[in-house]
């Protein structure tokens, strides 16, 4: 039997930011960046989690092919990323994130984690995994809900 066809995509990317290096000004623009992008997404129909390593910038997107496709191409030509390449585009059956846009730098509260999935020396060789990418936006997000009390998602 042949499997069905879904309009329902995720995609994943990486890209290098191109931020301020005093700390409080890039506090403010992955601000923004958050606040701009949970708009548009919440009007495309799309969420997705956005891991901040460093200089680098890591993506899940989820939502319907076009809606995807149109959300990554504005991505593709902010001037605050360069380098900016897809690491996995594939059909999904079901949403695995909850909200329009989370983001999540690395600190001291969540370095295990990123200790753990390995991904800086992936990003830096430019050789970043989606499965890992994935793996560790997942991971993030259980976490972040746990904190607030929550134990299971109905997606």
């Amino acid at each position: 039997m042949k499997s069905k066809r879904t309009s329902l995509v995720h995609l994943i990317y990486f890209s290098r930011l191109n931020l301020s290096a005093d700390p409080a000004a890039r506090t403010k623009q992955i601000g923004e960046i958050t606040r701009q992008a949970q708009k548009k997404n919440e009007f495309a129909v799309i969420t997705s989690f956005l891991v901040i390593d460093g200089p680098f910038a890591v993506q899940v997107i989820e939502g319907e092919r076009l809606s995807v496709h149109e959300t990554f191409q504005r991505i593709a030509s902010d001037n605050r990323h360069r380098d900016v390449q897809i690491v996995e585009w594939r059909e999904i059956s079901k949403r695995e994130f909850v909200t329009s846009f989370t983001t999540v730098t690395r600190s001291a509260a969540n370095e295990v984690h990123f200790a753990k999935s390995g991904l800086l020396p992936m990003l830096q060789r430019g050789t970043p995994k989606g499965a890992v990418i994935h793996g560790l936006a997942v991971t993030l997000q259980a976490e972040s809900m746990a904190k607030q009390g929550i134990d299971h998602l109905f997606v």
